[in-house]
């Protein structure tokens, strides 16, 4: 029992890192894409990520 879920630990922290970091924003949502806006045009994976760049460094962050 307790091998088998040894054997699948690398796979879980792999998808633990990616979702920590970031990494799968994209697969993210074309699944949110999918569920709750089914029949919408999807955004290309670099719109996606230029899109996130844009609004992240568009708006002044700090206080003054």
């Amino acid at each position: 029992m307790i091998r088998e879920e040894l054997k699948h630990l690398p796979k879980h922290l792999w998808r633990y890192l990616r979702q920590v970091t970031g990494d799968d924003a994209y697969e993210r949502y074309i699944t949110h894409q999918k569920q709750a806006h089914a029949g919408e045009p999807v955004l290309t994976r670099p719109q996606f990520f230029k899109l996130r760049q844009d609004e992240k460094w568009s708006k002044v962050s700090r206080c003054c």
